[in-house]
């Protein structure tokens, strides 16, 4: 059970695996995407179908409908493995066959929806993935196992992502050989943190702290992306330093191609932007259409 390509990732190894069958595949609907609002099928179906792996997809509106709960126990599995679903399992479901979950991090910190962008958000040098028997909690089971993952300081939510999908991958197939030699460790709820559900809102940032704005941008991209509160969306971005009190967001160096703005802690350097309804441009290009020199405040 799973939907994005983190879960298209475990699920492609399992495939490979000799020793196991997936008999079954359940997935979000299908869901209308872009303007045009074209029926679009979820990664982990179109990465079934697109690589020929023979097995049946389901796409249930609701796990509580019984008629749902029925097709499940039909299928008699001797384990569900699940990873980035997009709905709760019932009691119903639970009761089937033992539920494995792979969360993107080492918990119990950052139960909930976003443990990726969490971890880069609060400057963790590790992360990692945790196998779990799923109960009627939030991510609370007892841990079948994890494996770590360090986070290099410049890496980009996209690049932990594909690591930890990788590792995930690896760490199923474990744990489904060793199911029966493993003792569940129960999770300590005092030592829990939640990571909350990203929101579009999450992405405004402004020029008070260089290396927190590039933290964000390192967390927020590509979704929802880190913006102005005019709108303009910073695009590539470094940090030039994290010392030093200046006047925020003024230009205090033009490039060829990019823009040195100082932050009241701190300077960053912007190589490109994209203003609101417009293409994506090199910095350099978006002052001089807005006229703007050293000294000014970049906005």
């Amino acid at each position: 059970m799973g939907t994005p390509d983190y879960a298209g990732v475990i699920l492609e190894n399992l495939f490979k695996q000799k020793d196991i069958d997936v008999v079954a595949v359940f997935t979000q609907p299908d869901k209308p995407v872009g303007r045009k609002q074209i029926l679009t099928p979820p990664y982990v179906k179109k990465m079934v179908i697109d690589k020929g792996f023979d097995t049946q997809i389901f796409q249930p509106l609701n796990l509580k409908d019984k008629n749902t709960t029925d097709t499940i126990k039909e299928l008699k599995p001797d384990f569900i493995v699940v990873a980035a679903y997009g709905q709760i399992l019932p009691r119903s479901v639970l009761e089937i066959a033992p539920c494995i979950n792979l969360h993107a991090s080492l918990l119990p910190k950052y139960r909930g929806a976003s443990p990726i962008q969490a971890a880069i958000l609060n400057k963790e040098e590790f992360s990692g993935v945790t196998a779990m028997l799923m109960g009627e909690g939030l991510d609370t089971g007892d841990m079948l196992g994890y494996y770590y993952v360090e986070i290099e300081k410049s890496m980009m939510v996209e690049e932990l992502f594909e690591k930890l999908s990788k590792t995930a991958s690896v760490l199923s197939v474990d744990v489904l050989r060793e199911f029966e030699n493993i003792n569940p460790i129960k999770q300590f709820d005092c030592d829990s943190t939640y990571a909350k559900k990203i929101k579009k809102v999450d992405g405004e940032v402004d020029f008070d702290d260089a290396d927190e704005l590039y933290t964000k941008y390192k967390a927020y991209t590509p979704w929802p992306g880190i913006f102005l509160k005019n709108g303009l969306k910073l695009k590539k971005i470094s940090v030039l330093s994290d010392k030093g009190v200046s006047k925020p967001g003024e230009i205090i160096a033009i490039e060829e191609r990019s823009v040195m703005v100082s932050c009241k802690k701190g300077a960053i350097k912007i190589e490109r932007v994209q203003p609101n309804s417009k293409k994506e441009m090199n910095a350099k290009e978006y002052i001089i259409g807005k006229r703007l020199r050293v000294g000014d405040t970049f906005f």
